[in-house]
């Protein structure tokens, strides 16, 4: 399969996912619930808390204040009853109690009856109750119409949902509504209940309850993502009950004029801490405030559903795929994608600032994934085509310069031939056939593959293009595929080495070496260079006249001088070396005659011939 088919394969597998991702298994769910967290989480710090909203803290320190007075928790009614009174002779907006009032206190009767008492006395009160998960309670349409709890056209006449409800109160006293903690899938508290239906009847929240009596909007449906703010004015249960029963009271006469308090506990050891995205242990009393505070301000968060945004997760898959399908660098798509997620960020923060929740981390997790899966693919497809090319060119190449040139992406086995000036070497070897009918053939090959070992090296060394071996002969050229404007002084400079190392190679061969010689052609034209063969076998190579007159040059060299060039060569060749003059040569194939020459090193001049 094609790299190409590959990213259009990956798209339509990641399109599939982020189906059933968004429509069934909620995978990258944590992933928006907790990106969407800590930005919550940096949002409260920047939004102040309502000041018409006061919380009533029965935190450690009023435990401990207080001991004497009350006792241990829970204490008797009757404080909460004089509490009462003490916060109403301020005339504030409304009393909101989180404590349950559920059980009797069968050891303090009478503590009991001042709270009802008192209960009775006021109008601005509201006590909460709690839908429990299992079990049954009283029919709904026989409680007090002080709960709330409104029935629906289909509502079910024998409705009896288990309900805690604030009974050591009279029932006309019972305004209030639920305070369950509304957990989501990880237990985290980031929403609030503003109704719960049930049987086809609703029961209200308590802020929601609030907000009905105070004329507030009442958001629809059966819940609201919290809009959370920095902590709400504390203010000790003990500092304001002892204050006031003292004799030289101190605090404000009308602190909680015109304020919603709200009385509940921080204090670790009675139980109320939930996760909240602002804390693992956030107050129970302070989320209940801040469903108050945004149904208040009508600044809850409004929120789309998740499998809205599919559709993004499908768009930025689908626009990698087209910059990987069009060939764009990983790199810049990598930083394209991380300014769109950069921008998506942006864009969850500006949600907030105008009370919206936009869930759209899941989204670019699968655009990372696409991604990086692509980036795998391509990578992959990389190291399969560097490969391929140090396999294909490694057989013409020194294997060094392959790898640069493959790294600076100067070789590229799929480029098509082309036309190339290039200066092209033969090399045969006289009087080896007489040498192979005189040696049995192991010891023939044995002493072909030191020589072309040897021969090759050179080759490589002044930076030529190994084409071939033919028979006993060798065929190089320069120029090609590596981009060299010295091709002829390279071609040159190889074939004098390559004479010096055969003069070393004889000295090896003993009594065999008398009668082993080469000839050397060399021409410098215009010649086809590229992979040229069938589908099957495609080798490197260059064809064209220049390569058919090297070759006949070559021949032309027995009896006159192991090396011969022609007239093209030596004036690309410059001052580089000396030449002598070894006349004109009628060859095969060319209708005039062609000048050869015998290049020498220049003896004055120290010769690089690593150049």
């Amino acid at each position: 399969m094609s790299t190409r088919r590959r990213y259009l394969a990956l798209l339509l597998l990641i399109i599939a996912l982020i189906g059933l991702d968004y429509g069934w298994l909620n995978v990258t769910r944590p992933l928006d619930d907790r990106g969407g967290d800590v930005l919550l989480r940096q949002h409260a710090a920047s939004r102040p808390a309502s000041s018409d909203i006061v919380i009533v803290d029965i935190d450690q320190k009023s435990l401990e204040a207080m001991n004497e007075v009350a006792g241990s928790w829970p204490w008797p009614r009757a404080i909460h009853a004089e509490l009462i009174e003490i916060l109403a002779a301020q005339r504030p907006r409304a009393i909101v109690f989180d404590i349950l009032f559920n059980e009797a206190d069968t050891f303090r009767p009478d503590s009991d009856a001042l709270l009802r008492d008192t209960a009775l006395q006021h109008r601005n009160l509201y006590f909460p109750y709690v839908l429990l998960n299992d079990g049954s309670g009283s029919p709904l349409k026989a409680l007090p119409a002080a709960l709330g709890i409104t029935p629906g056209p289909i509502a079910n006449a024998e409705a009896n949902p288990p309900l805690l409800l604030p009974t050591v109160l009279p029932p006309e006293t019972w305004r209030g509504g639920l305070i369950n903690f509304d957990a989501d899938h990880d237990g985290m508290g980031r929403h609030y209940l503003v109704v719960r239906q049930v049987d086809g009847w609703s029961i209200p929240s308590l802020p929601a309850r609030i907000a009905r009596d105070a004329g507030w909007s009442v958001p629809v449906g059966e819940r609201v993502r919290l809009n959370w703010t920095r902590p709400h004015a504390h203010v000790p249960f003990a500092a304001i009950y002892l204050d006031a029963n003292s004799s030289t009271p101190k605090r404000a006469a009308d602190e909680f004029a015109g304020k919603i308090v709200v009385i509940g506990t921080a204090a670790p050891g009675l139980q109320d801490l939930r996760p909240t995205p602002l804390s693992q242990t956030f107050p129970g009393v302070e989320i209940l405030a801040t469903a108050i505070d945004n149904l208040q301000r009508g600044d809850w968060l409004s929120e789309l559903p998740r499998p809205a945004f599919a559709a993004l997760a499908v768009l930025l898959a689908a626009l990698c795929w087209l910059g990987f399908e069009r060939g764009v660098n990983t790199l810049w798509l990598g930083l394209a994608l991380a300014g769109a997620s950069a921008v998506a960020l942006a864009a969850m923060w500006l949600g907030l600032k105008t009370h919206h929740y936009w869930p759209l981390i899941g989204a670019l997790a699968w655009g990372w994934i696409y991604f990086w899966l692509a980036a795998l693919i391509a990578y992959l497809a990389e190291k399969a085509r560097r490969e391929q090319a140090v396999q294909l060119f490694g057989r013409f190449l020194d294997h060094r310069v392959v790898q640069d040139l493959i790294d600076q992406g100067e070789l590229d086995p799929n480029r098509s031939a082309e036309s190339r000036q290039v200066t092209v070497l033969f090399s045969d070897i006289r009087g080896f056939t007489t040498l192979s009918e005189t040696r049995p053939p192991e010891e023939i090959v044995a002493l072909l593959n030191r020589y072309f070992s040897r021969q090759v090296e050179v080759i490589f060394r002044h930076g030529g293009t190994l084409d071939k071996f033919i028979g006993d002969a060798i065929m190089a050229f320069w120029g090609a595929p590596v981009n060299d404007a010295k091709h002829a002084e390279h071609a040159v400079a190889a074939a004098l080495e390559m004479s010096r190392e055969l003069d070393a190679f004889k000295l090896e061969l003993t009594e065999l070496g008398a009668d082993f010689d080469i000839g050397i052609g060399i021409h410098t034209g215009p010649a086809v260079v590229g992979f040229i063969g069938s589908s099957a076998r495609l080798d490197y190579t260059a064809i064209g006249d220049t390569v058919n007159l090297a070759s006949r040059i070559e021949g032309e060299t027995r009896g006159v001088a192991r090396v011969l060039v022609s007239q093209a060569t030596r004036d690309a060749c410059g001052e580089r070396f000396d030449f002598i003059d070894r006349g004109q040569h009628h060859v095969k194939g060319r209708g005039q005659a062609v000048q050869l020459l015998e290049p020498r090193a220049v003896s004055a001049r120290n010769e690089d011939t690593s150049e």
